[in-house]
Protein backbone atom coordinates (compact mmCIF):
# COMPACT_ATOMS: atom_id res chain seq x y z
CA UNK A 1 0.00 0.00 0.00
CA UNK A 2 1.18 4.06 -0.41
CA UNK A 3 0.15 5.30 3.36
CA UNK A 4 0.61 9.47 3.10
CA UNK A 5 0.88 10.08 6.98
CA UNK A 6 0.02 13.71 8.01
CA UNK A 7 0.57 15.42 11.21
CA UNK A 8 2.29 18.17 13.08
CA UNK A 9 4.82 16.55 15.10
CA UNK A 10 7.01 14.01 13.56
CA UNK A 11 10.76 12.69 14.51
CA UNK A 12 13.23 13.66 15.78
CA UNK A 13 10.55 14.77 18.58
CA UNK A 14 11.10 12.15 21.37
CA UNK A 15 8.15 12.62 23.56
CA UNK A 16 4.29 12.70 22.73
CA UNK A 17 2.49 12.38 19.73
CA UNK A 18 5.71 12.91 17.26
CA UNK A 19 7.20 9.71 18.50
CA UNK A 20 4.24 7.50 18.19
CA UNK A 21 3.41 8.79 14.76
CA UNK A 22 6.95 8.01 13.88
CA UNK A 23 7.42 4.74 15.20
CA UNK A 24 4.33 3.97 13.14
CA UNK A 25 5.57 5.36 10.10
CA UNK A 26 8.67 3.15 10.50
CA UNK A 27 6.92 0.47 10.98
CA UNK A 28 4.71 0.50 8.22
CA UNK A 29 7.60 0.96 5.78
CA UNK A 30 9.66 -1.99 6.78
CA UNK A 31 6.81 -4.12 6.43
CA UNK A 32 6.93 -2.86 2.67
CA UNK A 33 4.70 -0.49 2.32
CA UNK A 34 5.78 2.79 0.35
CA UNK A 35 5.05 6.19 3.02
CA UNK A 36 5.55 9.42 2.89
CA UNK A 37 4.94 12.46 5.53
CA UNK A 38 3.92 15.57 5.81
CA UNK A 39 4.65 17.17 8.81
CA UNK A 40 5.93 20.50 10.86
CA UNK A 41 9.88 20.78 11.60
CA UNK A 42 10.41 19.22 15.06
CA UNK A 43 9.39 21.34 17.98
CA UNK A 44 8.20 19.51 21.19
CA UNK A 45 8.57 19.74 24.03
CA UNK A 46 10.72 22.33 24.07
CA UNK A 47 8.18 24.88 22.05
CA UNK A 48 11.52 25.54 19.83
CA UNK A 49 12.62 24.31 16.61
CA UNK A 50 15.49 21.87 16.26
CA UNK A 51 18.91 22.77 15.36
CA UNK A 52 19.14 22.56 11.83
CA UNK A 53 15.17 23.18 11.17
CA UNK A 54 13.46 26.41 10.51
CA UNK A 55 9.81 27.49 10.93
CA UNK A 56 9.51 29.46 8.05
CA UNK A 57 10.09 27.27 4.52
CA UNK A 58 9.44 24.24 3.01
CA UNK A 59 11.87 20.92 3.36
CA UNK A 60 12.27 17.82 1.74
CA UNK A 61 14.47 14.89 3.91
CA UNK A 62 14.98 11.47 3.88
CA UNK A 63 14.13 9.82 7.62
CA UNK A 64 14.88 5.93 7.01
CA UNK A 65 13.88 5.66 3.96
CA UNK A 66 10.54 7.30 4.20
CA UNK A 67 10.24 11.15 2.32
CA UNK A 68 9.27 13.55 5.03
CA UNK A 69 7.69 17.05 3.29
CA UNK A 70 8.78 19.66 6.69
CA UNK A 71 5.99 22.53 6.49
CA UNK A 72 6.57 25.87 7.51
CA UNK A 73 4.76 26.46 10.80
CA UNK A 74 4.36 29.06 13.94
CA UNK A 75 5.88 28.24 17.34
CA UNK A 76 4.59 30.21 20.38
CA UNK A 77 7.15 30.26 23.39
CA UNK A 78 3.85 30.03 25.47
CA UNK A 79 0.98 28.29 23.31
CA UNK A 80 -2.64 29.09 24.36
CA UNK A 81 -5.56 31.23 22.94
CA UNK A 82 -5.16 32.76 19.85
CA UNK A 83 -1.53 32.13 19.73
CA UNK A 84 -2.29 28.49 20.12
CA UNK A 85 -4.64 28.71 17.31
CA UNK A 86 -2.06 30.60 15.14
CA UNK A 87 0.07 27.91 15.82
CA UNK A 88 -2.02 24.56 14.41
CA UNK A 89 -3.70 26.89 11.81
CA UNK A 90 -0.13 27.73 10.28
CA UNK A 91 0.49 24.61 9.90
CA UNK A 92 -3.27 23.60 8.50
CA UNK A 93 -2.72 26.10 5.70
CA UNK A 94 1.42 25.91 5.10
CA UNK A 95 0.91 22.19 4.76
CA UNK A 96 -2.22 22.26 2.42
CA UNK A 97 -0.86 22.44 -1.03
CA UNK A 98 1.77 19.79 -0.27
CA UNK A 99 -1.50 17.78 0.93
CA UNK A 100 -3.01 18.26 -2.08
CA UNK A 101 -0.64 18.08 -4.17
CA UNK A 102 0.35 14.09 -3.08
CA UNK A 103 -2.41 13.61 -4.38
CA UNK A 104 -0.43 12.82 -8.03
CA UNK A 105 1.42 10.31 -5.61
CA UNK A 106 -2.00 8.21 -5.54
CA UNK A 107 -1.62 7.21 -2.06
CA UNK A 108 -4.09 4.26 -0.98
CA UNK A 109 -4.86 5.50 2.47
CA UNK A 110 -4.35 9.00 3.51
CA UNK A 111 -4.23 9.09 8.16
CA UNK A 112 -4.17 11.89 9.64
CA UNK A 113 -3.63 12.70 13.43
CA UNK A 114 -5.58 14.92 15.66
CA UNK A 115 -3.97 17.19 17.02
CA UNK A 116 -4.85 19.56 14.81
CA UNK A 117 -8.25 18.82 13.40
CA UNK A 118 -7.91 21.82 11.01
CA UNK A 119 -5.26 19.19 9.56
CA UNK A 120 -8.69 17.06 8.47
CA UNK A 121 -10.60 18.76 6.26
CA UNK A 122 -7.10 18.50 3.81
CA UNK A 123 -6.68 15.21 4.66
CA UNK A 124 -10.34 14.85 3.11
CA UNK A 125 -10.06 16.55 0.08
CA UNK A 126 -6.71 14.94 -1.00
CA UNK A 127 -8.48 11.67 -0.48
CA UNK A 128 -10.92 12.67 -2.65
CA UNK A 129 -8.36 13.28 -5.34
CA UNK A 130 -6.83 10.08 -5.01
CA UNK A 131 -9.38 7.91 -4.34
CA UNK A 132 -7.65 6.90 -1.36
CA UNK A 133 -9.51 5.74 2.38
CA UNK A 134 -9.17 8.08 4.76
CA UNK A 135 -8.43 7.29 8.77
CA UNK A 136 -8.50 9.93 11.71
CA UNK A 137 -6.20 9.15 14.68
CA UNK A 138 -7.14 11.02 18.25
CA UNK A 139 -4.33 11.36 20.17
CA UNK A 140 -6.56 14.49 22.08
CA UNK A 141 -9.52 15.60 21.97
CA UNK A 142 -8.24 19.23 21.35
CA UNK A 143 -11.65 21.02 21.14
CA UNK A 144 -12.85 19.98 24.48
CA UNK A 145 -8.91 20.50 25.67
CA UNK A 146 -9.15 24.12 24.47
CA UNK A 147 -12.70 24.65 26.11
CA UNK A 148 -12.14 23.04 29.33
CA UNK A 149 -9.21 24.37 30.01
CA UNK A 150 -10.08 28.09 29.15
CA UNK A 151 -7.69 28.34 26.56
CA UNK A 152 -10.39 29.38 24.20
CA UNK A 153 -13.85 30.86 25.80
CA UNK A 154 -17.18 31.64 24.37
CA UNK A 155 -20.51 29.45 24.99
CA UNK A 156 -21.73 30.07 20.72
CA UNK A 157 -18.06 29.53 19.14
CA UNK A 158 -18.17 26.14 21.21
CA UNK A 159 -21.31 25.27 20.13
CA UNK A 160 -20.07 26.24 16.60
CA UNK A 161 -17.05 24.39 16.69
CA UNK A 162 -18.59 21.42 17.92
CA UNK A 163 -20.80 21.08 15.23
CA UNK A 164 -18.34 21.59 12.53
CA UNK A 165 -15.86 18.79 14.71
CA UNK A 166 -18.73 15.98 14.47
CA UNK A 167 -19.17 17.11 10.78
CA UNK A 168 -15.71 15.91 10.26
CA UNK A 169 -15.59 13.32 12.14
CA UNK A 170 -18.43 11.61 10.08
CA UNK A 171 -16.27 12.09 6.92
CA UNK A 172 -13.46 9.72 7.73
CA UNK A 173 -13.65 6.08 7.05
CA UNK A 174 -12.36 4.87 9.98
CA UNK A 175 -11.48 7.06 13.03
CA UNK A 176 -9.30 5.80 15.86
CA UNK A 177 -8.02 6.84 19.08
CA UNK A 178 -5.92 5.65 22.30
CA UNK A 179 -8.39 4.76 25.32
CA UNK A 180 -11.72 3.35 25.92
CA UNK A 181 -12.92 6.56 27.23
CA UNK A 182 -11.75 8.53 24.19
CA UNK A 183 -13.89 5.73 22.01
CA UNK A 184 -16.88 6.46 23.95
CA UNK A 185 -16.18 9.98 23.39
CA UNK A 186 -15.85 9.56 19.75
CA UNK A 187 -19.12 7.72 19.39
CA UNK A 188 -21.04 10.69 21.28
CA UNK A 189 -19.58 12.96 18.85
CA UNK A 190 -21.25 10.53 15.86
CA UNK A 191 -18.66 8.50 14.49
CA UNK A 192 -20.46 4.88 14.17
CA UNK A 193 -19.33 2.16 16.79
CA UNK A 194 -18.19 -0.03 13.32
CA UNK A 195 -16.09 2.52 12.31
CA UNK A 196 -14.28 3.27 15.30
CA UNK A 197 -10.87 1.80 16.49
CA UNK A 198 -8.77 1.70 19.57
CA UNK A 199 -5.01 1.61 19.49
CA UNK A 200 -3.45 2.93 22.67
CA UNK A 201 0.36 4.36 22.96
CA UNK A 202 2.21 1.22 23.19
CA UNK A 203 5.21 0.38 25.40
CA UNK A 204 8.78 -0.67 24.65
CA UNK A 205 8.87 -3.41 27.10
CA UNK A 206 11.72 -4.58 25.15
CA UNK A 207 13.84 -1.31 26.50
CA UNK A 208 16.05 -2.09 29.54
CA UNK A 209 18.23 -0.13 31.64
CA UNK A 210 21.73 -0.30 32.73
CA UNK A 211 23.28 -0.19 36.07
CA UNK A 212 25.83 1.86 35.31
CA UNK A 213 23.58 4.68 33.16
CA UNK A 214 21.39 4.92 36.67
CA UNK A 215 24.09 5.70 38.75
CA UNK A 216 25.54 8.40 36.93
CA UNK A 217 21.90 9.93 36.90
CA UNK A 218 22.34 9.94 40.87
CA UNK A 219 25.97 11.05 40.51
CA UNK A 220 24.83 13.86 38.29
CA UNK A 221 22.31 14.76 39.98
CA UNK A 222 24.22 14.81 43.34
CA UNK A 223 21.58 12.50 45.11
CA UNK A 224 22.62 11.43 48.80
CA UNK A 225 23.23 7.63 48.85
CA UNK A 226 20.11 5.56 49.61
CA UNK A 227 17.79 8.24 48.69
CA UNK A 228 14.57 7.50 47.29
CA UNK A 229 13.75 9.37 43.92
CA UNK A 230 9.72 9.98 42.95
CA UNK A 231 10.71 11.37 38.95
CA UNK A 232 8.32 13.54 36.99
CA UNK A 233 9.18 13.12 33.40
CA UNK A 234 7.73 14.94 30.44
CA UNK A 235 6.26 17.65 28.92
CA UNK A 236 5.46 20.64 30.95
CA UNK A 237 2.54 21.99 29.82
CA UNK A 238 -0.89 23.26 30.68
CA UNK A 239 -2.67 19.38 30.59
CA UNK A 240 -0.40 18.23 33.59
CA UNK A 241 -0.70 20.10 37.07
CA UNK A 242 2.70 21.50 37.35
CA UNK A 243 2.22 23.57 40.55
CA UNK A 244 0.77 20.17 42.31
CA UNK A 245 4.89 18.95 42.08
CA UNK A 246 6.34 22.31 43.51
CA UNK A 247 3.27 22.29 46.66
CA UNK A 248 3.80 18.35 47.30
CA UNK A 249 8.08 18.48 47.29
CA UNK A 250 7.50 21.20 49.70
CA UNK A 251 5.24 19.25 51.98
CA UNK A 252 7.75 16.51 52.00
CA UNK A 253 10.99 19.23 52.75
CA UNK A 254 11.90 17.61 56.23
CA UNK A 255 11.14 13.82 54.48
CA UNK A 256 14.94 12.33 55.33
CA UNK A 257 15.69 10.64 51.55
CA UNK A 258 12.74 11.52 49.29
CA UNK A 259 14.29 13.92 46.19
CA UNK A 260 12.09 14.98 43.67
CA UNK A 261 13.20 15.08 40.02
CA UNK A 262 11.74 16.79 37.53
CA UNK A 263 12.72 16.44 33.84
CA UNK A 264 11.40 18.11 31.14
CA UNK A 265 11.03 21.32 28.62
CA UNK A 266 7.46 23.03 27.69
CA UNK A 267 5.92 26.54 28.32
CA UNK A 268 5.16 26.06 32.08
CA UNK A 269 9.05 25.09 32.76
CA UNK A 270 9.90 28.54 33.87
CA UNK A 271 7.08 28.83 36.32
CA UNK A 272 7.63 25.51 37.87
CA UNK A 273 11.29 26.15 38.52
CA UNK A 274 10.22 29.32 40.08
CA UNK A 275 7.78 27.66 42.45
CA UNK A 276 10.45 25.01 43.16
CA UNK A 277 13.49 27.72 43.92
CA UNK A 278 14.79 27.00 47.38
CA UNK A 279 13.67 23.39 47.64
CA UNK A 280 16.73 21.43 48.71
CA UNK A 281 14.37 18.23 47.63
CA UNK A 282 14.10 19.33 44.28
CA UNK A 283 16.66 18.32 41.20
CA UNK A 284 15.70 20.00 37.91
CA UNK A 285 16.88 18.45 34.47
CA UNK A 286 16.46 19.45 30.75
CA UNK A 287 15.04 17.13 28.26
CA UNK A 288 17.27 13.78 28.02
CA UNK A 289 18.29 12.21 25.12
CA UNK A 290 16.79 9.00 23.54
CA UNK A 291 19.35 6.95 24.28
CA UNK A 292 19.78 8.03 28.03
CA UNK A 293 15.72 7.52 27.87
CA UNK A 294 15.89 3.78 29.53
CA UNK A 295 17.87 4.81 32.06
CA UNK A 296 16.18 8.26 33.55
CA UNK A 297 13.12 5.82 33.91
CA UNK A 298 14.88 3.39 35.75
CA UNK A 299 16.07 6.51 37.58
CA UNK A 300 12.52 6.68 39.73
CA UNK A 301 11.98 4.40 42.69
CA UNK A 302 8.38 6.10 42.20
CA UNK A 303 6.61 7.82 38.82
CA UNK A 304 4.60 10.88 39.19
CA UNK A 305 1.26 11.59 36.83
CA UNK A 306 -0.15 15.08 37.77
CA UNK A 307 -3.13 15.71 35.72
CA UNK A 308 -5.87 18.37 35.52
CA UNK A 309 -9.60 17.00 36.14
CA UNK A 310 -10.73 18.96 33.02
CA UNK A 311 -8.46 16.62 31.05
CA UNK A 312 -9.47 13.46 32.38
CA UNK A 313 -11.09 11.33 29.44
CA UNK A 314 -9.63 13.88 27.24
CA UNK A 315 -6.32 12.29 26.72
CA UNK A 316 -4.65 9.46 27.95
CA UNK A 317 -1.45 10.74 29.01
CA UNK A 318 1.12 9.18 26.46
CA UNK A 319 4.28 8.93 29.08
CA UNK A 320 2.54 6.21 30.96
CA UNK A 321 3.34 3.87 28.79
CA UNK A 322 7.42 3.91 29.60
CA UNK A 323 6.37 4.62 33.22
CA UNK A 324 4.64 1.20 33.40
CA UNK A 325 7.31 -0.63 31.18
CA UNK A 326 10.04 0.68 34.00
CA UNK A 327 8.61 -1.72 36.44
CA UNK A 328 7.65 1.48 38.98
CA UNK A 329 5.01 2.21 40.73
CA UNK A 330 2.82 5.54 40.08
CA UNK A 331 1.25 7.97 41.89
CA UNK A 332 -1.16 10.09 39.98
CA UNK A 333 -3.57 12.48 40.57
CA UNK A 334 -6.51 12.14 38.58
CA UNK A 335 -10.26 11.80 38.64
CA UNK A 336 -10.87 8.60 40.18
CA UNK A 337 -13.14 7.29 37.61
CA UNK A 338 -10.80 8.08 34.75
CA UNK A 339 -9.42 5.68 32.37
CA UNK A 340 -5.77 6.67 33.52
CA UNK A 341 -7.08 6.08 37.20
CA UNK A 342 -8.33 2.18 36.24
CA UNK A 343 -4.73 1.57 35.12
CA UNK A 344 -3.02 3.37 37.86
CA UNK A 345 -4.76 1.37 40.65
CA UNK A 346 -3.24 -1.68 39.26
CA UNK A 347 0.35 -0.03 40.18
CA UNK A 348 0.29 2.49 42.10
CA UNK A 349 -1.97 4.99 43.92
CA UNK A 350 -4.66 7.73 43.11
CA UNK A 351 -5.19 10.80 44.69
CA UNK A 352 -7.92 13.27 43.78
CA UNK A 353 -6.11 16.10 41.38
CA UNK A 354 -4.70 18.77 43.09
CA UNK A 355 -5.00 17.72 46.36
CA UNK A 356 -0.56 18.31 47.27
CA UNK A 357 -0.68 16.65 50.69
CA UNK A 358 -2.63 13.37 49.75
CA UNK A 359 -0.09 13.47 46.78
CA UNK A 360 3.13 14.27 48.60
CA UNK A 361 1.31 11.23 50.91
CA UNK A 362 1.47 8.78 48.76
CA UNK A 363 4.83 9.46 47.62
CA UNK A 364 6.77 8.94 51.67
CA UNK A 365 4.24 6.08 52.29
CA UNK A 366 5.83 4.27 49.14
CA UNK A 367 9.06 5.80 49.95
CA UNK A 368 9.28 3.71 52.64
CA UNK A 369 8.08 0.42 51.61
CA UNK A 370 10.59 -1.32 49.05
CA UNK A 371 8.78 -4.03 48.52
CA UNK A 372 5.68 -3.02 48.17
CA UNK A 373 7.26 -0.51 45.41
CA UNK A 374 8.54 -3.94 44.13
CA UNK A 375 5.52 -5.32 43.96
CA UNK A 376 3.10 -2.73 42.01
CA UNK A 377 6.04 -1.91 39.35
CA UNK A 378 5.80 -5.65 38.80
CA UNK A 379 2.04 -5.19 38.05
CA UNK A 380 2.54 -2.63 35.87
CA UNK A 381 5.16 -3.71 33.60
CA UNK A 382 3.25 -7.16 33.62
CA UNK A 383 0.31 -4.65 32.49
CA UNK A 384 1.99 -3.22 29.74
CA UNK A 385 3.31 -6.30 28.30
CA UNK A 386 -0.21 -7.70 28.16
CA UNK A 387 -2.07 -5.00 26.52
CA UNK A 388 0.85 -2.26 25.05
CA UNK A 389 2.84 -4.03 23.64
CA UNK A 390 4.08 -2.08 20.68
CA UNK A 391 4.95 -5.26 18.02
CA UNK A 392 1.57 -5.94 18.69
CA UNK A 393 -0.22 -2.76 18.41
CA UNK A 394 1.42 -1.98 15.32
CA UNK A 395 0.67 -5.16 13.43
CA UNK A 396 -3.24 -4.42 14.38
CA UNK A 397 -2.27 -1.45 12.83
CA UNK A 398 -1.26 -2.38 9.78
CA UNK A 399 -4.05 -5.23 9.48
CA UNK A 400 -6.52 -2.71 10.29
CA UNK A 401 -5.02 -0.52 7.21
CA UNK A 402 -5.37 -3.76 4.97
CA UNK A 403 -8.54 -4.51 5.60
CA UNK A 404 -10.07 -1.07 5.01
CA UNK A 405 -8.26 -1.03 1.63
CA UNK A 406 -9.77 -4.89 1.06
CA UNK A 407 -13.33 -2.87 2.16
CA UNK A 408 -12.70 -0.34 -0.47
CA UNK A 409 -11.73 -2.60 -2.86
CA UNK A 410 -15.12 -4.79 -2.80
CA UNK A 411 -16.76 -1.19 -2.84
CA UNK A 412 -14.91 -0.18 -6.11
CA UNK A 413 -15.94 -3.46 -7.63
CA UNK A 414 -19.46 -3.11 -6.84
CA UNK A 415 -19.29 0.05 -8.64
CA UNK A 416 -18.25 -0.80 -11.37
CA UNK A 417 -20.30 -3.64 -11.87
CA UNK A 418 -23.51 -0.76 -11.33
CA UNK A 419 -22.05 1.35 -13.57
CA UNK A 420 -20.72 3.81 -11.00
CA UNK A 421 -18.03 6.44 -11.91
CA UNK A 422 -14.27 6.55 -10.12
CA UNK A 423 -12.69 9.64 -9.54
CA UNK A 424 -10.40 11.23 -12.28
CA UNK A 425 -7.22 11.52 -10.49
CA UNK A 426 -7.10 7.40 -9.69
CA UNK A 427 -9.52 6.21 -12.57
CA UNK A 428 -5.98 4.27 -14.35
CA UNK A 429 -3.22 2.06 -12.95
CA UNK A 430 -4.01 2.18 -9.52
CA UNK A 431 -3.61 -1.87 -9.39
CA UNK A 432 0.31 -1.16 -10.11
CA UNK A 433 0.97 -0.29 -6.54
CA UNK A 434 -1.74 -2.09 -4.84
CA UNK A 435 0.03 -4.47 -2.01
Amino acid sequence: MRILVYGLNFAPEPVGVGKYTAEMAASLADGGHEVRVVAAPPYYPAWRVGQGYTTSRYRREDWRGILVIRCPVYVPDRPGGIRGVLHLGSFALSSLPVVLGSAVWRPDLVWVVEPPLLCAPGALAAARLADAGTWLHIQDFEVDVAFDFGLVRGRLLRAFVTAVERLILRRFDRVSTISDAMMGLAERKGVARDRLRLFPNWADTDVVASSEGVTRYRQELDLPLGSVVALYSGSMGPKQDLDLLARAASVTKDVCGLVWVYCGDGPGRRDLEAACNGLANVRMLGLQPMDRFPDLLHLADVHLLPQRAAAADLVMPSKMTGMLASGRPIVSACLPDSEAANVVRRCGEVVEPGDAESFAGAVAELAVDPHRRRRLGDEGRNYATRHLSRRRTLSQMAAAFAELARARSRTETVREATGGARSPVSSSGRGQHDG
